[in-house]
């Protein structure tokens, strides 16, 4: 895949999705830390772009997904604005974002849905997208099959993703690149940063 024109999309790696203690915490999500700051370092060397793209709910929950409802206000409403803590929207240091980086907050699962996403990407003639962040089936899924609708070329960094279950993983990388986006690891970015 070229990457010539692409950027890194990090996608919901914040700690209300990582931390145990979050009603909202993806089971494998914290153990693809290392290799999103893997993945973030190298695309920053190869001067792609890097975009982290994040929840926040408000603090009346009045934008919280009816599906979501009753976890969010029973886990004591996660991702609030500018939270810190097990439940917060902080992103962990070691991918933390740096000067140049892009930062948008989105509504709901795709990093595209009610967000200028496309738009900057679009001004930077980007083509192609790398996608890491939580999780798998929701937000990475829609925002590759988003992608795929908007002719972007489409790249999901495998180790850099996340499920509740390898079973959930493995289906829907599966499904991802039989709608033709090319799977990769943050080993295959870090060897084009060399």
């Amino acid at each position: 895949m070229d990457i010539s024109h692409a950027a890194l999309i990090v996608i919901d790696m914040q700690r209300g999705f990582l931390d145990a203690e979050s009603s909202l915490c993806i089971k494998n999500a914290a153990a693809t830390v290392p290799a999103c700051a893997a993945a973030i370092k190298a695309a920053r060397r190869l001067s792609i772009p890097v975009f982290y793209v994040s929840r926040a709910y408000r603090a009346d929950g009045s934008d919280v997904e009816h599906t979501r409802r009753a976890v969010w206000e029973a886990g004591g409403k996660p991702l609030a604005p500018g939270s810190t803590g097990p439940c917060s929207v902080e992103i962990p240091a070691e991918m933390a974002p740096a000067p140049g980086d892009y930062q948008l907050i989105k509504p709901r699962f795709s990093a595209f849905f009610a967000t200028e996403l496309d738009l900057i990407l679009r001004r930077l003639n980007i083509d192609t997208i790398l996608l890491a962040g939580t999780t798998t089936p929701n937000c990475i899924r829609t925002t590759c099959y988003d992608g795929v609708s908007l002719d972007y070329k489409v790249a999901v960094i495998t180790d850099c993703c996340s499920s509740n279950s390898d079973e959930i993983q493995q289906s829907n990388l599966r499904d991802m690149a039989n709608i033709g986006a090319v799977l990769m690891e943050s080993a295959d970015l870090a060897e084009e940063a060399r």
